[in-house]
């Protein structure tokens, strides 16, 4: 493992980059965001490609902060209605930063912050960093820390861990997109095959905030159950089959047929979120359709469902959670 300097913020603030290497997998995270800047593994063939999409630059992310290319989010990956929440018979305020919701941890969430960091071992790095009290409108001093480590077989596990000193609501994922083909070679969703463990998907309005019960899967588009090709037009929380897990648990499943390569993701959370990168436009590199998010998380505006899995953090607790990416191939 290594780090070297990646860039500078405005204010000076060093940015370094860390790559990690393991039986054939090459993994680069930075320490601004947290991000999962490229995986370079190998297809069928043994042709090395990166599989997420990722910019070569610094002034790229700081430019282009809304696809959140490969970044750690929080505190609350994914929508809260009305960029509010009650807790404890009180109601907090969020920065509404997506029409009127907060959406992934509000204007200045986890994926603008430059991380600490440390290695551990040959083979993972640390990052961690406390998040005061009122942060984007978030209770409590939250200490959190992400670990990047690669495993034996190249599995990349990503942990979190947080605790608070004042009640809190937590939500952490890693935004990556995914394209096997390799970063930059073309439509993803229209190429790649996916399987989601999951009968049921939460229902949203508009705004895709969840409305009402999660329905069942079978008969529509959103029936992953089966592995198939994935297509265009979702931006959705799957609720996984398993629920909550103490480990993590296989859930889905991505296939390139041209290549070869396969992800496959185990996760404790309850929930994947789909992205299918829709709202890609011309002022990035990448086309929509050309990498798909697959976030694995607790359900979107949990903090105002009592019926949805709690993501309520009290002092004391621990949060954790993890997610494994396995890579391989197949003929």
């Amino acid at each position: 493992m290594r780090s070297e300097l990646f860039d500078a913020l405005p204010d000076g603030t060093d940015v370094h980059r860390w790559t990690l290497e393991r039986d054939g997998v090459r993994v680069r995270v930075l320490t601004y965001g947290g991000v999962l800047q490229s995986v370079e593994v190998p297809d069928r063939e043994g042709a090395r490609a990166d599989i997420v999409l990722g910019f070569p630059d610094l002034a790229t992310y700081l430019a282009r902060p809304e696809p959140y290319l490969g970044a750690v989010v929080g505190r609350y990956a994914n929508r809260i209605a009305g960029g509010r929440f009650p807790l404890d018979e009180r109601v907090y305020h969020l920065a509404q930063n997506n029409g009127a919701n907060s959406l992934h941890g509000g204007e200045r969430g986890f994926d603008k912050r430059v991380w600490d960091a440390a290695a551990v071992g040959e083979h993972a790095l640390r990052l961690s960093r406390v998040s005061p009290h009122g942060e984007e409108g978030f209770p409590g001093r939250l200490t959190v820390s992400v670990t990047y480590a690669l495993e034996e077989g190249g599995v990349l596990r990503v942990s979190y861990e947080a605790e608070t000193d004042a009640p809190t609501i937590v939500n952490l994922t890693n935004h990556s997109y995914w394209n096997l083909g390799g970063a930059g070679s073309g439509n993803a969703a229209g190429s790649h095959e996916l399987r989601i463990d999951a009968g049921l998907v939460t229902a949203v309005d508009e705004a895709l905030i969840p409305a009402g019960d999660p329905v069942a899967v079978d008969g529509t588009r959103f029936d992953f159950r089966r592995i198939r090709k994935v297509g265009a037009g979702y931006d959705h929380n799957f609720v996984l089959d398993k629920g909550v897990t103490a480990t993590a648990e296989e859930i889905a499943e991505l296939h390139d047929p041209a290549s070869g390569r396969v992800l496959t993701i185990a996760t404790t959370e309850p929930g994947l979120q789909l992205y299918t990168a829709d709202g890609f436009d011309e002022s990035l590199p990448f086309a929509p359709g050309d990498g798909i998010a697959l976030e694995t998380q607790h359900f979107p505006d949990s903090p105002n469902r009592p019926d949805f899995p709690s993501t309520v953090l009290r002092p004391g607790e621990v949060y954790r959670s993890q997610t494994a990416y396995g890579f391989g191939v197949r003929g």
